[in-house]
């Protein structure tokens, strides 16, 4: 029913979109995603991880360890409904900024929330998006990770997206949503084998850049996953066993 109202209110605009959004658009579509969502958060379920990992053919350890490092422990891609959890980047924004020939120097002192830290917090990031988004909204949201998987929005494209206002749309319908573009993203990427594999290093190289081995991402992923993998093992036996 949620799904069906946020397709309806969308589709024209949709229908008429271009690879290059308008700003004025693309604002709107971050406004229309909270308002629609206002009051509720699809959440993942079990039986979500489980049809993409068996479509992938991967593990949902596997899966669930890539959401540990990304998310947390809490798995949550939203902020609060119709917010998805995000991490403004100011070197990334600054990056894509750039090539579109925005000179960020001048927006300094008028737009000073965009060059102060977020960290740790969701409200204040997403005042730095909203800042950035009123400065050049195609580099703000290229510049920012979304999601629970935390994929960046210059991937939008390798993602299944058809534009940046899908990306975004999709990404603030629900985590169902945000799971499947993570499907997509390292299936055009070249990383689903690596997660096949459990091939953690090559995995972390691709998905986490170059920085990866820094900040652990791969050992942190391998534990976590080694964790989830034991659990699941101890749950399959318990139900083997017969009850008594």
């Amino acid at each position: 029913m949620l799904a069906a109202l946020f397709s309806a209110v969308l589709f024209s605009k949709n229908e008429e979109s271009s690879l290059n959004s308008s700003p004025d658009n693309l604002s709107q579509v971050l406004a229309e995603c909270e308002n629609l969502l206002s009051d509720t958060i699809i959440k993942l379920t079990e039986e979500d991880f489980e049809e993409v990992a068996q479509r992938l053919g991967v593990e949902v350890a596997a899966i669930k360890a890539v959401v540990e490092i990304e998310a947390g422990h809490s798995h949550e891609g939203f902020a609060s409904p119709g917010k998805p959890l995000i991490n403004f980047d100011l070197t990334m924004f600054r990056r894509f900024a750039t090539r579109r020939g925005v000179n960020l120097s001048k927006y300094s002192k008028s737009h000073s929330v965009v060059f102060t830290s977020s960290r740790g917090s969701q409200t204040r990031a997403y005042r730095r998006l909203d800042a950035a988004m009123s400065i050049n909204p195609h580099a703000a949201i290229e510049g920012t990770f979304w999601g629970m998987f935390q994929i960046g929005g210059f991937n939008w494209k390798k993602c299944g997206a058809k534009n940046l206002d899908d990306f975004v749309e999709r990404m603030s319908t629900s985590e169902r949503e945000q799971l499947e573009m993570f499907a997509e993203f390292i299936v055009n990427s070249n990383l689903l084998k690596p997660l096949q594999d459990k091939n953690w290093t090559t995995f972390a190289r691709g998905y986490n850049g170059p920085g990866y081995a820094r900040r652990n991402y791969h050992t942190r992923m391998a534990k976590a996953y080694n964790r989830y993998s034991q659990a699941a093992s101890a749950a399959e036996k318990a139900e083997e066993e017969p009850k008594v």
